[in-house]
């Protein structure tokens, strides 16, 4: 699939450069770094700390385990985390 994505300058000139030496493709440099984020160095599945159902709502993953209280600051951290 093609898409269009915007970087800043200064990152996509370091992309470049390190594609061209490590002789691969920007396309396979970007792949690559992609898998790492979403799978993770072992080709494992990234479990996040939340998931986003089908009305855009993020739902928070809880274990029988977890003592995570959910406040404004640990909200206004996964955003900051997710980029949002």
């Amino acid at each position: 699939m093609k898409t269009t994505v915007e970087l800043p300058d200064e990152l996509f000139v370091e992309a470049k450069a390190v594609a061209l030496r490590r002789r691969v493709s920007l396309k396979t440099l970007f792949t690559r770094a992609l898998e790492r984020e979403l799978r993770g160095p072992a080709g494992e599945t990234r479990q996040d700390r939340f998931q986003i159902d089908e009305s855009g709502w993020p739902l928070l993953r809880v274990a029988e385990d977890d003592s995570t209280i959910v406040s404004d600051a640990f909200v206004n951290e996964l955003r900051e985390s997710e980029g949002v």
